[in-house]
């Protein structure tokens, strides 16, 4: 699965994108961010606060307990505002 990071995840991770093959028991987003922040000291500070973390699975917006199954696209990104 390709994930795709903004702004602030992207500069704490040093990347804007990465290919992940997920453990078989890795489900949905929020067991996604689980897992991804045992990776490296880095994942675990980029995911430390979700509640500032917005979710995408193939371009459309999710929750944290949305499944990742059949997903190509997993994008994570702080909150948006506008104005």
């Amino acid at each position: 699965m390709k994930l795709v990071y903004f702004a602030r995840v992207r500069e704490a991770l040093g990347r804007d994108s990465e290919d992940i093959d997920f453990p078989a028991n890795v489900r949905s987003v929020s067991e996604a961010l689980d897992w991804l922040a045992t990776q490296s000291p880095n994942h675990a500070e980029a995911f430390a606060d979700r509640s500032k973390l917005r979710f995408a699975l193939n371009q459309r917006m999710v929750k944290a307990d949305a499944a990742i199954s059949g997903a190509s696209e997993f994008a994570i990104f702080p909150p948006v505002t506008g104005g």
